[in-house]
C-alpha cells in the first residue's frame, strides 16, 4: 500500500481560505450570497448582523442589504433556520434538499430535560408535523405558532415544562430545532419587534438520508479538509463513533482518502482532491463573531498560535470573539461599535503589524464600513472582549 499524500498545514489553510473567498473576494457575477454561503457550507446567524458581515466581506462591493435581499427577497437564495449543531444558520436555499435530509440523520444524544418534561419520538413527530402545517403559507409569531401547535396536538404540548430565561416555555419548543432542520420551519421578516416564522416553500423533496449524509461529508472535506472524523463530529455536534464509522465507510467506497498533514492523525480529503496552493495565505482579514471559517477549521493550535489561543478563543472554542487574521492565522481580536452613520472598528493586534499589514488592515476596515453601510473609523488599541480584556 502506498503512503498517503503529504500536505503542510499552511497549504491546507490557504486552500480553505481560497475556497471560501477569504483570499480573493467573489467578484460581481461570480457568486452571490447564496453561492458564498454554499462555499462556507453554512453561516451561523444567532446574531444576524454578524452573519451579514461574514457573507458581505467575502463579496466584492457587497453590503448587508445584498444579504438581506437574498434572505427576504421575492426569490430568496438564502434561508435562516436551524443548521449544524441545531443552532441558527443561513443556509443556501438551493441546498435545502441536502440539509433537510442530512441533519435529521445525525444521531442525537440523550435529552437534557427531566423525564417528566420530555417528549416521546411519536410526540416529536406530531409536533413537527403540526409546525409545518401551521406555518404553510403564513407568517406567525412564536405565541401565534404556539397556539396553532397546541390546537393541532393537544394541551400536553403546551405544558410549561422547559426552563427559559425568566420563566418556562411550553413542551413543544424542545423540538423546534428539529422542525427547522427538517424543513418545516424557518425565520421570516420581523413583524415590528417580533420575530416571525414560516415554512420554506418550493425547495423540493429531501434527498435520501444515506446519500445526503455521505454528500455532506464530502462537501465538508472540500471546504475544510484535510479534517478528521472527530472534527466533523464536533462541527455537527454528532457522536464521534458515528462519524468514525461513516468515514470508514466512505473510505472503503473510495469516496474519501487519507493524507498526512504534518503528522495529524487520520486526516481526510475528498478522493483525488489533493492539489494545494504552493504559496501560504497572505493578507489581513477581519472575521466577525461565529464566522464559519474559524469554527470549522482545525487544528485550533495552528489557526490560533501562541497568545492567540488564549486571547481569541473561549476555553478552546472558536467563534465567540471577532478575529483578526494575518497571513491566514489569528493574530488579534477586534470590535465594532456603531453610532448613527459611523462605525468605530477597534483592533487589537497581538504583535506589531508591518507597514504592509497596516495598509491591509485599513483596507479591510473600509470594507467593514461598506458592508455595514456606515463611515468607518479605525482605532488600534485594547478590545474589551475575551480573556484578559
Amino acid at each position: 500500500m502506498s503512503a498517503p499524500p503529504t500536505v503542510t498545514w499552511s497549504a491546507a489553510n490557504a486552500r480553505r481560505m481560497e475556497r471560501q473567498f477569504l483570499l480573493t473576494t467573489a467578484k460581481p457575477g461570480q457568486a452571490g450570497p447564496g453561492e458564498v454561503v454554499d462555499a462556507m457550507l453554512a453561516a451561523q446567524a444567532q446574531v444576524l448582523s454578524a452573519a451579514e458581515l461574514s457573507v458581505g466581506l467575502r463579496m466584492d462591493g457587497a453590503t448587508r442589504q445584498d444579504v438581506r435581499d437574498a434572505l427576504w427577497g421575492e426569490e430568496p437564495s438564502l434561508v435562516k433556520t436551524n443548521g449544524p449543531r441545531g443552532t441558527i444558520h443561513l443556509l443556501p436555499y438551493a441546498q435545502l434538499p441536502l440539509w433537510t435530509a442530512a441533519l435529521p440523520a445525525v444521531p442525537s444524544g440523550p435529552s437534557s430535560f427531566k423525564p417528566e418534561a420530555r417528549v416521546t419520538p411519536a410526540q416529536a413527530e406530531e409536533i413537527v408535523t403540526a409546525i409545518g402545517e401551521a406555518l404553510d403559507g403564513v407568517r406567525l409569531t412564536i405565541d401565534e405558532l404556539s397556539e396553532a401547535v397546541v390546537a393541532r396536538t393537544g394541551p400536553w404540548a403546551g405544558d410549561l415544562v422547559m426552563p427559559a430565561f425568566q420563566g418556562m416555555w411550553p413542551r413543544w419548543r424542545q423540538v423546534m430545532h428539529l422542525a427547522g432542520q427538517r424543513g418545516a420551519l424557518c425565520f421570516a421578516p420581523d413583524r415590528g419587534r417580533k420575530v416571525t416564522y414560516t415554512r420554506p416553500q418550493d425547495f423540493g423533496e429531501p434527498m435520501g438520508a444515506e446519500e445526503a449524509t455521505r454528500q455532506l461529508v464530502r462537501r465538508f472535506l472540500y471546504a475544510y479538509g484535510p479534517a478528521t472524523s472527530h472534527e466533523y463530529a464536533k462541527w455537527l455536534a454528532g457522536p464521534p463513533g458515528w462519524a468514525s464509522t461513516l468515514f470508514a465507510s466512505l473510505s472503503s467506497a473510495g469516496e474519501i482518502e487519507a493524507v498526512d498533514m504534518e503528522g495529524e492523525a487520520a486526516s481526510w480529503v475528498v478522493a483525488g482532491d489533493t492539489e494545494f496552493p504552493a504559496q501560504p495565505a497572505q493578507g489581513v482579514r477581519l472575521l466577525p463573531y461565529f464566522d464559519a471559517y474559524v469554527i470549522a477549521s482545525h487544528p485550533r493550535a495552528r489557526l490560533f498560535p501562541g497568545r492567540a489561543y488564549e486571547r481569541a478563543l473561549n476555553r478552546g472554542q472558536a467563534g465567540n470573539f471577532p478575529v483578526l487574521l494575518v497571513d491566514g492565522v489569528a493574530a488579534g481580536v477586534w470590535h465594532q461599535r456603531r453610532s448613527g452613520r459611523r462605525v468605530t472598528v477597534t483592533v487589537e493586534p497581538l504583535d506589531r503589524l508591518s507597514a504592509r499589514q497596516e495598509r491591509g488592515l485599513a483596507v479591510e476596515v473600509e470594507r467593514v464600513g461598506e458592508v455595514l453601510e456606515a463611515r468607518p473609523e479605525l482605532v488600534v488599541g485594547t478590545v474589551g472582549v475575551g480573556p484578559h480584556a
